[in-house]
């Protein structure tokens, strides 16, 4: 008996449409993620300021430029990774890739309009979600704004040649 998922079924996933629970799963780890470095950066931000001011400085106390600084971070972390390399840390981890609705490398401008677009699924109550399960193609909301879709975008030939240097060495 083996542990290890059989890879033609890897293959097969591959570029295929992301699921909701696979989707849900890389979007916690993002949330946790923007959560933790905007954590580390307003940390750093209030000992150097309190070290340069020579007082104690709060964030807390500028509730507007917090949220502000928080709003641009969250962007930026969605549409710089999913510009650059078609996926946050949340879709690496999870094994998805952000595409062009015609399966080509997203570009700056649709990352970020579909990152701006990503709040409008919250707005309609989860309606905008609701799609992934009732579009044969998986696209969400801010997916038909942005004119992108969540693929299955693992390695799957590095993790094919993996398990079959595995089953050489059983």
């Amino acid at each position: 008996m083996t542990r290890y998922v059989a890879p033609d079924r890897d293959v097969g996933l591959q570029g295929h449409y992301a699921g909701i629970c696979t989707r849900f799963v890389g979007f916690l780890f993002d949330v946790l993620a923007i959560a933790f470095t905007y954590v580390v950066f307003i940390a750093a931000m209030q000992f150097l300021i309190g070290l340069l001011a020579g007082h104690n400085f709060k964030v807390s106390n500028a509730p507007i430029a917090s949220w502000l600084i928080l709003t641009l971070w969250a962007i930026f972390y969605c549409a710089y990774p999913v510009a650059a390399g078609g996926r946050t840390f949340g879709m690496a981890v999870t094994g998805l890739r952000v595409v062009r609705a015609d399966g080509g490398p997203v570009r700056g401008r649709e990352a970020l309009v579909r990152v701006l677009a990503l709040p409008l699924s919250f707005l309609t109550l989860g309606v905008g979600f609701l799609l992934i399960l009732l579009r044969r193609d998986g696209r969400a909301l801010q997916d038909l704004i942005g004119g992108t879709a969540v693929v299955y975008g693992w390695d799957a030939r590095a993790a094919r040649l993996r398990f079959l240097a595995r089953q050489d060495t059983e």
